[in-house]
């Protein structure tokens, strides 16, 4: 018998289709968000639409500002810096945890992750690069076993993403390869449940993401 999936409420659409305006840049850093042209826009309610933007406010993609409505967070040098430092520190915590207590079905679980990613990567498949590698963080994320790094890196993702797609836009598919060059090698790692290593590649991985995204923003 399948599990019961609930569908995605109407503010969970909402806030996903202003999210995937911000990332593709539709909706630009700083930017202020009318209410009632989305509004009219999406064909939903103001409070539809207001809903949605404090679930994004959430997820540190909208600033609400009272009395003078809903801005796209800016993509500024203190946010990115802020961003990957977080990252790093939530996901060499999850790492080290699944370094130590890996099972085989784990294992198998992120290498086909991997293929699955290289594939696509070859067949320029972008938005299901990106999806998968996002998969491939959240299956390690089994071993966190703390509520409040789930809850906190789930929220992180969307700024990820909108980080991800402005690298793509400055550095192209190097920027997939270094991602699957980084998959490959900390794979391997985990194998041999070698922990600094990993604390290391993860640390460099963080690094290089963000002085790409930096570089992005800086042209």
């Amino acid at each position: 018998m399948n599990a019961f999936k609930p569908r995605e409420t109407l503010t969970e659409q909402v806030a996903r289709h202003i999210e995937n305006l911000i990332a593709f840049e539709q909706l630009r850093s700083g930017e202020r968000i009318y209410e009632s042209a989305m509004a009219k826009q999406m064909d939903v309610s103001h409070g539809s639409i207001r809903e949605g933007l404090l679930l994004l406010e959430k997820r540190h993609l909208v600033r609400n500002v009272p009395r003078k409505g809903a801005f796209v967070t800016p993509l500024d040098e203190h946010f990115v810096r802020s961003l990957y430092e977080t990252l790093e520190l939530y996901l060499t915590h999850t790492g080290l945890k699944l370094v130590r207590q890996w099972q085989p079905n784990d294992m198998q679980r992120l290498e086909s992750l991997y293929e699955q990613m290289r594939d696509r990567f070859q067949n320029n498949d972008l938005m299901a690069f990106l999806e998968l590698g996002i998969e491939y963080t959240k299956a390690s994320l089994v071993y966190a076993d703390n509520y409040f790094i789930v809850s906190a890196i789930e929220d992180l993702w969307p700024s990820a993403k909108r980080c991800a797609f402005v690298a793509l836009r400055h550095g192209g598919k190097q920027v997939l390869e270094d991602n699957l060059v980084h998959m490959e090698e900390s794979i391997r790692i985990i194998r041999e449940r070698d922990e600094q290593a990993l604390a290391d590649i993860l640390h460099r991985y963080a690094v290089q993401q963000c002085e790409q995204v930096l570089s992005a923003l800086n042209n």
